[in-house]
């Protein structure tokens, strides 16, 4: 079997008494798509968090290409290729698309013009080109997602954290990004992306983990993932009155 890009083992963080995550265990191999999902509280955030570096885990082992990487810094996984965006999209208001995406490029080029070079190429890949002179503040809320891709982008990873990028876009900015999203696994980009629209997580992922209270209750194919009671009694079932 060929060797997983991305390893998670007994996974478990603590804040305090709480168990945010507890013995969570999975695998992302090379160029797929892993929707992450469960119930507002569930642990989603907080495994982008550990994976990324922004949290050291409490207990278990996270292995990237091979390559313990528990507990490293968030720069340091960045240049190992590992980009994540945020729920919250802040860019920086005051500077440009374009410089935002070349302040990302500079992780990976650090001369001036071939981060701007690497930055122009990005931006043409994810459809942001034409607004590259503008202001970031003058984005719509599309627009700030796809530059949130951007920049993530702009560290060349070879794992994407993707965290809500469709939520609270109408159903053809939706259905463009859902398209970027493949593009970008079939360039050989492996995905973990966490999204509350039932739609749109079950279009695009190979396998699907869902985690209740910290801990894993599921993964699968979305076919399997949406026939498991505990996880239609924990999630689905609530899920499937706002389903679009």
């Amino acid at each position: 079997m060929t060797k997983p890009l991305l390893s998670v083992e007994d996974l478990t963080k603590t804040f305090g008494g709480l168990h945010a995550v507890e013995e969570v265990s999975f695998q992302i191999q090379q160029g797929e798509i892993i929707g992450l999902i469960g119930p507002n509280g569930a642990g989603k955030t907080t495994i982008f968090n550990l994976i990324s570096g922004y949290h050291p885990p409490t207990r278990g082992r996270i292995a990237f290409n091979g390559r313990d990487i528990t507990g490293r810094r968030p720069y340091e996984l960045a240049r190992l290729g590992i980009g994540r965006t945020f729920q919250v999209v802040k860019p920086f208001p005051g500077l440009t698309v374009l410089e935002n995406v070349v302040i990302a490029a500079f992780a990976r080029h650090p001369k001036r013009a071939d981060a701007e070079r690497h930055a122009w190429q990005i931006l043409e890949s994810t459809g942001l080109a034409g607004r590259a002179g503008l202001s970031a503040a003058s984005l719509t809320l599309a627009g700030r997602k796809r530059l949130e891709i951007s920049k993530a982008l702009a560290l060349e990873p070879q794992l994407l954290l993707l965290d809500e990028v469709v939520a609270g876009l109408n159903p053809t900015e939706a259905d463009q990004t859902i398209k970027l999203i493949l593009q970008l696994r079939d360039s050989g980009i492996s995905i973990l992306v966490v999204e509350h629209i039932m739609r749109v997580i079950m279009n695009i992922s190979d396998s699907i983990l869902v985690l209740n209270f910290g801990r894993k209750i599921a993964m699968g194919k979305p076919a399997e993932v949406t026939r498991n009671p505990e996880v239609v009694k924990a999630y689905l079932g609530e899920e499937a009155a706002c389903k679009p």
